[in-house]
């Protein structure tokens, strides 16, 4: 059994193959998935599990050279932005209109489905490189 890190096998099998550019999207339990990305789904009731945790969790792995947010997000979710910008630490944020960013998903390796119901609680992770 594996001790530490990501223990959900799916999740740590798409971090495991994703190269320079790749992205990958934590979304709430509302965003629309697309057909193409592999859905990933840990919602389990609301809040359960949390968007700030499961992203806390895919940083501890994955190097992202920057995120993606709806621009919707810092006026409609203003705390959570805060929160979010805060665990990124120096990680540069770039926001689209919420419109974009639901295109943009499409392209994603994987969308995970959280239990998040605070609106615009969803970033896509640009992949980076470790040197």
């Amino acid at each position: 059994m594996k001790k530490m890190g990501i223990l959900n096998a799916e999740i740590a099998a798409v971090v495991a193959r994703m190269g320079h550019t790749d992205t990958l999207c934590i979304a709430d339990a509302g965003l629309p998935i697309p057909p193409g990305p592999q859905r990933i789904d840990l919602a389990v009731r609301p809040g359960l599990p949390g968007f700030l945790d499961v992203l806390a969790a895919v940083l501890e792995e994955l190097t992202v050279e920057r995120v993606i947010v709806a621009s919707e997000m810092v006026s409609t979710s203003p705390e959570l932005y805060r929160q979010l910008v805060a665990q990124l630490g120096d990680v540069p944020v770039e926001t689209v209109l919420h419109t974009e960013f639901k295109q943009r998903t499409a392209s994603c390796k994987a969308v995970v489905r959280t239990g998040e119901f605070t609106p615009y609680a969803n970033v896509i992770l640009v992949s980076g490189v470790t040197f």
